[in-house]
């Protein structure tokens, strides 16, 4: 059982690598033209841009179905997987651009670290330029907001 708390606990973990590097390199990439809908004003609460959380809910019951199927590990590796994007749907769609009907104030300085980390992200509306890719982790305010300054100069 501690094995398998472990391998949910260090999936949750990896997964910060991989969905910053997938936003940086496949969103803000090739899958520009999905991702595109997120950096635009949009109505509703869908946007093309939720593929790609249907696209991570497919992965995580895949490996749960794996695991159940005879490699159990699996089945943990995909409760990481999903988990993972239950956090995102949580403090990226909820508290970041507040998809909820209540807007909760972020006291907690790490809370609002990302949120002023996103909104930095969100400054510029195209393919390229942007800065801070994480969804948990955000590296200092005043360090992203020079490498904005320093890539709008370029």
């Amino acid at each position: 059982m501690l094995f398998n708390i472990a391998v949910l606990l260090a999936t949750l973990v990896a997964m910060e690598g991989v969905g910053t590097l997938a936003h940086k390199y496949i969103m803000h990439g090739w899958g520009w033209w999905l991702h595109r809908s997120h950096h635009r004003p949009h109505l509703g609460m869908l946007e093309t841009n939720d593929f790609y959380l249907l696209a991570l809910a497919l992965v995580a019951t895949a490996l749960v179905a794996l695991g159940k199927a005879g490699y159990p590990p699996l089945q943990w590796v995909g409760g990481g997987v999903a988990g993972y994007g239950l956090l995102y749907v949580v403090a990226h769609d909820g508290l970041f651009h507040r998809h909820w009907p209540r807007h909760p104030r972020l006291l907690q300085p790490y809370l609002k670290r990302l949120y002023r980390a996103h909104r930095l992200h969100h400054a510029i509306k195209e393919r390229t330029g942007s800065v801070s890719f994480g969804f948990f982790y955000a590296p200092p305010f005043e360090a992203l907001k020079r490498q904005l300054r320093e890539r709008r100069r370029d």
